[in-house]
């Protein structure tokens, strides 16, 4: 066997591989004296059928397939000793009336390289990773939402402000008929307050619904529909009461401390604020971080310039699925991911030069962490190494929770490797705004 390239140019090569007999033969002898042991042909005894017959019958299906197998084995092995960074998978050239009686085979396989290219972290213009505070307003509303959620429900006969109200929105012309809980504090409308106020269970009023409540999600909830159809309405609906309530605040005590956080872990309204703060940031910082790897991301594909070998790339997509595609629809394939590609190569460039693995021992200390946060939002707060170590186990078991797992934590290291070396600036920044910035 003999393999040889050709190349095109930086981005296409042609791979030449010539097989002769002598590559194929004593394997197909081998399979085809198997087949002549088992073969059950009328008018023979089993193991007595003539070598030509086999031949004859099954001869070329085994030569193709014994071919095939050394052209796969021995052309990835080719591939891996000549360190070809192949895009996509080698396309086999189609050739008339090919014979495979012939005493050499040749067979031709069009590649598409990668290209070669270098990737600058340090741009000119400085990229904004964005620092959120909770501000004190904030964390005091979480405090406020704390007391009610923990709060004491009280019974009232008659609707006041702040309360809360209980009954059914209907309106026949839309068909709404929703039983819901309305808080006084988050309708809007000044008239819509004003009509509920002093009222007594049984009795309905007339609302708007538009500009009914602070927030526009709330009408859909209320209403039972869904968002777009409720912000398109402009229409009066009856509300009837059904339950009046006051919702009386938590003490800000020990007891409710506990509650939240396990014995003694705050023991102030200081200390309260405090770790609310801390709790929220860290939350925060997950959003932070995706922005910045999202910004980043966009940056290097669009600062990071180099060919690709389209040609080659929307002909392996036009072959490689399960449904074969047209040119138009490969072509149309390759433009929704040739932005993906780009980022890959970017991508696998640092982390080969940065030398950034992921090793099981680090992979497994990930699943933990991940557990056991996990199992924090469940009130589980301390849990037992062994347990840990046990569900650890059952998890690096699953090969898609292993793939999954280590592409987080190459996110996590590239997210690292972008904070020590990329161009950044820190901008703080209340969470109200980051999202009046970041989502408009």
């Amino acid at each position: 066997m003999n393999i040889t390239k050709e190349q095109i140019d930086d981005l296409n090569a042609v791979v030449k591989v010539a097989i002769t007999k002598d590559d194929y033969k004593e394997k197909v002898d081998t399979i085809l004296k198997d087949y002549r042991k088992q073969a059950n042909i009328p008018g023979f005894r089993k193991g007595q059928v003539p070598m030509g017959l086999i031949k004859k019958q099954y001869g070329k299906a085994v030569l193709v397939d014994e071919v095939n197998k050394l052209l796969q084995d021995n052309l990835n092995k080719y591939l891996t000793e000549e360190k070809l960074d192949v895009l996509g998978n080698p396309l086999p050239k189609q050739q008339e009336s090919f014979n495979w009686d012939a005493d050499e085979l040749a067979f031709e396989f069009e590649l598409g390289l990668a290209p070669a290219f270098d990737v600058q972290l340090k741009t000119k213009k400085a990229i904004t990773q964005y620092k959120i505070v909770a501000d004190k307003k904030m964390v005091d509303e979480q405090v406020e939402r704390i007391q009610k959620q923990y709060g004491k429900i009280v019974s009232k006969t008659e609707v006041a402000k702040n309360y809360e109200v209980s009954g059914t929105f209907k309106n026949e012309d839309e068909e709404i008929d929703h039983k819901t809980t309305v808080e006084l504090d988050k309708i809007k409308s000044k008239k819509a307050i004003e009509s509920l106020v002093g009222k007594k269970v049984g009795e309905t009023v007339s609302l708007k619904t538009k500009g009914l409540f602070k927030e526009d999600y709330l009408l859909s909830a209320a209403l039972g529909l869904d968002k777009e159809k409720a912000e398109k309405l402009n229409i009066e609906v009856d509300f009837t009461i059904e339950e009046i309530n006051e919702r009386q605040p938590a003490k800000l005590d020990q007891e409710l401390f506990d509650k939240l956080f396990g014995k003694d872990t705050v023991t102030s309204e200081k200390e309260l604020k405090d770790k609310i703060k801390e709790d929220s940031e860290k939350q925060f910082e997950q959003q932070a971080d995706q922005k910045l790897l999202n910004d980043i991301t966009e940056k290097l594909i669009a600062d990071t310039k180099f060919d690709l070998p389209t040609d080659f790339l929307q002909k392996w997509i036009q072959v490689s699925g399960e449904n074969p595609l047209s040119e138009d629809e490969a072509k149309e394939e390759f433009e929704k991911s040739e932005k993906g590609l780009r980022y890959q190569l970017i991508e696998g460039k640092l982390i080969n030069e940065n030398d950034l693995q992921v090793q099981f021992d680090e992979l497994k200390e990930f699943a933990k962490g991940f557990i056991k946060s996990q199992m924090a939002q469940y009130g589980h707060l301390d849990p037992q190494e062994e347990e840990l170590e046990n569900i650890a186990a059952r998890v690096m078991g699953n090969q898609d929770e292993v793939k999954r797992m280590s592409e987080q934590l190459m996110s996590q290291k590239l997210l690292n490797l972008y904070k020590e070396k990329a161009n950044l600036k820190v901008k703080e920044i209340s969470y109200e705004n980051f999202v009046k910035e970041v989502y408009g």
